[in-house]
């Protein structure tokens, strides 16, 4: 694990001979991670006070591990103390949250956020940050939940006096959340030296450094808990035979001699995620070391909202892909990596450093070396990004090549599309994707499928769904290929309508995770009501459903000749416009895979509009006016069929 080390009286005199901040950035270069101007200033300002109170406290020997970067996250913290408890004699340890500020209030009355002088918009409380990390270190730091060793929180505003920062002090104080001003030095320095001995720490930050990194057994109860009472995880046929073959090769995996990885493979609403969540659930009550990754932002926030509802720890247990860089091999039991379709070439991306790029390994390869069983849960026709490329061949063969067994599950049920298989077939026909060619619509009672005349005309018979009487509202979205602009919100803080047809307008989705007005952050476009307004693109949809999808089909996908043909050109996507990075043939193999996604998010129905007047008669001539049937039918609004 990442951090810079050194003792007490080490640190001091680095602070003194004024090399501190470069020794620090040196190290955290050499580890790969990029440093700011403001980070050396802070390291500045902060840790030579830190040093001088050690030292004050009679502490030299006590080791400081500076820039601590939290298992499984690009988190850093300012400095955990590793030393000798003074009462038993086993081993201490102490984060330390480091501020400068000077002045700060309680945001609105909120207890947990603060308004700090000269900074633009509310904080974290330091005392509830400190506590944060804290109990993550006591979730996933196994040395801390095997041995009990105690782990203790303090945040020090060494430039504070009490009276600027009074509101803050009102917190209530617990072991893992003590606040200091450096009015209160002479306090801080006895709480340092009631937390530590006058001894050397090293074998403590060995120890602490050294530690193996898992989800603890209390962790894994809540979870196991959490989960058990989500009735919704009902697994049928071969949803259940998938969710008993990975615990299969969980037991398996324990007494043989090599790994095992499982491909779960299916379609959409084939129930992927929710074998991936009951599973996630009975590991833990087994108290397996187990957790979950996707690689879509999206997903991965919506399921630390929902499925944490609201829970920090249990939301630690959801993870990117990209977690993994550092990740001790066969550190977790089981590692569940869903919508495993988007698994890419590396980790990298434009954040991660020169140096870190040069040593990158694959990103599968570090998916499968992080646990004893790594699970892939896949549909191989919704890999809709360059770069994306989990399908079964290349898992199984990564898997193989690094001494693996493999087991292949093949989900053919479908839980989504009003259960109708007839309906995702057809839409694989549609769009060429199983080598048939495109056949009519006939319908099979269980979806309803309509072709708009207009966007305007879609967007009311959406708006009417979710305003039915005599039953609860369904949900309802409005996705399209990416064929507009995207402006950034205006100066106002409204969003441009890029999406024109004719005089029909509609901005796309929020570009951020922070929501503008009242429409959501973009990862929660498709689960929070007020979605209804914005057009989703491909990468807010994938992963979700909704009662009923209206799909705007635009310039880049068009019928010709009886069939759909890609016209690239007209795809504003920016992972699309360089034929040097992406050829023809890719591109349109992720066209037609981003429709299947849009085409495939619906509960009960979708209506489809195309802006291309030969491709709306295309549709016409497949999708036939039928009798009204299972959830609705045909109407003056739109031609559609069950």
């Amino acid at each position: 694990m990442s951090a810079f080390r050194t003792s007490a009286a080490g640190l001091l005199r680095l602070a003194t001979d004024g090399v501190l901040a470069e020794r620090i950035a040196e190290h955290l270069r050499a580890m790969r991670h990029g440093v700011s101007p403001a980070e050396r200033r802070s390291w500045a300002s902060s840790l030579p006070v830190l040093a001088q109170d050690l030292a004050d406290a009679g502490l030299g020997q006590v080791e400081v591990l500076v820039e601590y970067q939290l298992p499984l996250t690009s988190r850093r913290i300012d400095a955990v103390l590793a030393g000798v408890d003074p009462r038993g004699g086993e081993d201490s340890y102490l984060v330390v949250e480091l501020k400068q500020w000077s002045s700060a209030v309680a945001y609105e009355g909120s207890e947990t956020l603060v308004a700090v002088e000269h900074a633009r918009g509310p904080r974290l409380h330091p005392g509830q940050q400190v506590a944060d990390y804290c109990q993550y270190l006591n979730d996933f730091l196994g040395l801390l939940g095997r041995q009990q060793c105690p782990l203790y929180g303090a945040a020090y505003l060494h430039n504070a006096v009490d009276h600027d920062v009074s509101e803050l002090l009102a917190r209530p104080v617990t072991e893992q959340s003590r606040l200091f001003t450096g009015q209160r030095r002479g306090q801080w320095l006895e709480y340092l030296q009631s937390r530590f001995a006058p001894k050397s720490g090293a074998t403590a930050a060995d120890r602490f450094l050294t530690s193996t990194v898992r989800p603890s057994r209390h962790l894994l109860r809540y979870a196991a808990q959490e989960l058990k009472e989500r009735p919704q995880f009902t697994l049928l046929d071969e949803q259940h035979i998938a969710y008993e073959l990975v615990l299969h090769a969980v037991e398996r995996a324990r007494t043989a001699t090599r790994k095992r990885a499982v491909v779960v493979a299916g379609g959409p609403g084939s129930g992927k995620s929710v074998i991936a969540l009951s599973v996630m659930g009975e590991l833990a009550r087994q108290g397996r070391t187990v957790l979950h990754a996707t690689g879509s932002r999206a997903f991965t926030q919506t399921l630390r909202r929902y499925v944490g509802r609201g829970s920090s720890r249990l939301q630690g247990m959801f993870k990117y892909f990209n977690s993994f860089m550092d990740a001790d091999v066969n550190d977790i039991e089981v590692l569940l990596c869903d919508e495993a379709h988007r698994i890419r070439e590396t980790s990298v991306n434009r954040y991660t450093s020169k140096a870190r790029r040069s040593v990158a390994r694959p990103q599968l390869d570090e998916l499968i070396s992080a646990a004893r069983v790594p699970v892939f849960l896949l549909d191989e026709h919704q890999v809709v990004k360059p770069g994306e490329l989990g399908n079964i061949e290349i898992i199984s063969a990564a898997a193989e090549r690094l001494g693996l067994e493999v087991e292949v599950v093949a989900l053919h049920d479908q839980f989504r599309c009003g259960g109708s298989e007839a309906y995702e077939e057809w839409v694989l026909k549609l769009l060429g994707l199983d080598g048939g060619d495109p056949v009519e619509w006939t319908g099979d009672g269980r979806f309803d499928l309509r072709l708009a005349e207009s966007p305007s005309q879609l967007e009311a018979f959406l708006a009417a769904r979710q305003r039915l009487t005599g039953g609860p509202p369904q949900s309802a979205r409005i996705s399209a290929g990416y064929c507009w602009p995207w402006s950034d919100p205006r100066p106002d803080g409204t969003l441009v309508p890029d999406v024109t047809v004719g005089d029909w307008e509609r901005p796309w989705n929020v570009k951020s995770d922070r929501s503008v007005g009242d429409a959501p952050g973009s990862a929660f476009w498709a689960t929070d009501p007020n979605g209804f307004g914005q057009v989703g693109c491909v990468y807010t949809a994938q992963g979700f459903e909704y009662d009923w999808s209206g799909v705007i089909i635009g310039p880049d996908l068009v019928a010709r000749e009886g069939r759909l043909v890609v016209r690239r050109e007209k795809s504003r996507d920016p992972a699309l416009r360089s034929r040097n990075a992406v050829s023809d043939e890719e591109a349109e193999r992720l066209i037609r895979n981003t429709y299947k996604v849009l085409l495939t998010r619906g509960m009960r129905g979708t209506i489809i509009y195309s802006t291309d007047a030969q491709t709306r008669d295309f549709l016409a001539e497949l999708v036939k006016p039928r009798p009204r049937g299972h959830g609705g039918g045909s109407g003056s609004v739109c031609r559609g069929g069950t």
